[in-house]
């Protein structure tokens, strides 16, 4: 009976490691100041001064509202829904946004082009 011997599992030594993580943190800290900037920027255009807020612009507004958690975390008082708004179309143009926002980040996110799940060779 041949007995195998295990084998050891390179692990990435932990300065390596720690300086992977921090710079994590840091391309997070840019990423959620930039979006705090950008839906600062965005809010006051987005937004009606008059008039209801109809079915488009609770769209757009629940696609930016995702965006309004770094800004509201710097303590910036951004608004994330309008009043006064069109009432039920304005909510599902919201729904619709928050869902359509989700969509694309996720699908972005969790997408394997089929060249870099089949390898260099493009699975030929």
């Amino acid at each position: 009976m041949i007995s195998e011997k295990p084998v050891a599992i390179p692990r990435p030594n932990p300065p390596a490691r720690l300086r992977h993580w921090i710079l994590k943190a840091l391309q997070l800290a840019a990423l959620g100041v930039g979006l705090a900037f950008f839906y600062e920027w965005g809010a006051a255009r987005f937004y009606p001064r008059t008039g209801p807020a109809g079915f488009w612009h609770g769209t757009l507004h629940g696609a930016l509202m995702p965006m309004a958690l770094p800004a509201l975390l710097a303590g910036r008082d951004v608004p994330i829904y309008a009043d006064p708004n069109t009432g039920r179309s304005y909510k599902i143009g919201y729904i619709a946004g928050i869902n359509a926002c989700g969509f694309v980040v996720f699908g972005i996110t969790f997408m394997k082009p089929r060249a870099r799940a089949a390898g260099p060779t493009g699975g030929q």
